[in-house]
């Protein structure tokens, strides 16, 4: 990845966080598991892209097992749309995929070696737009509801465990969508 080596790591850490925290999620049932194995994968995979290279520089063929993991993701999500609409997830993968196979064709113009551009200009645009929506849509779901009246009928328990938190495994999707969105910038 380009750009200055902290803000570099500080991308490795939160893309770690958000993996470590979807396999959390993958343990809990129902709607909040779904899709968290993926989840886990796009956060780990892209915490391995955004090492600096002046750290560690992957062969290409890393690459491409990088591109068949998340071919095969990808593949899953859409062969479970019915069930459950994941075309975030569909679209995650193909931007990893994208991005995997970038790099693995050009992996000296990520490591800052040369100074053209890589990727496609047309698709790396279209990533940029569909992942800043997402993530300018994720924060405005994050904004709480207005609280319910003194007096109201019910109280709402909330979730037991922290797998099962909605607005947590939403902050996982809207960091993973800034962290698309600065490594699509990178590209």
């Amino acid at each position: 990845m380009l750009g200055p080596v902290s803000a570099a790591w500080l991308l490795v850490a939160l893309c770690l966080a958000s993996g470590a925290y979807c396999l959390l999620r993958m343990r809990t049932r129902g709607p909040q598991g779904q899709g968290a194995a993926g989840e886990a994968l796009m956060g780990f995979g892209m915490a391995v892209m955004a090492v600096p290279a002046a750290f560690v520089t992957l062969p290409a063929a890393a690459w491409f097992a990088g591109a068949a993991a998340f071919t095969a993701t990808g593949v899953h999500a859409a062969l479970t749309a019915r069930r459950s609409p994941h075309l975030h997830h569909l679209v995650g993968s193909a931007a990893m995929v994208y991005m995997s196979l970038v790099m693995a064709a050009a992996p000296a113009v990520h490591h800052g070696r040369h100074g053209g551009a890589g990727g496609l200009p047309a698709v790396t645009g279209l990533l940029l737009v569909y992942f800043a929506g997402y993530a300018l849509l994720a924060g405005v779901r994050l904004i709480p509801a207005p609280a319910a009246a003194p007096g109201s009928a019910g109280t709402v328990s909330g979730p037991s465990g922290w797998g099962e938190r909605a607005e947590l495994a939403l902050v996982c999707r809207l960091t993973m969508a800034i962290a698309m969105v600065s490594m699509l910038l990178a590209m």
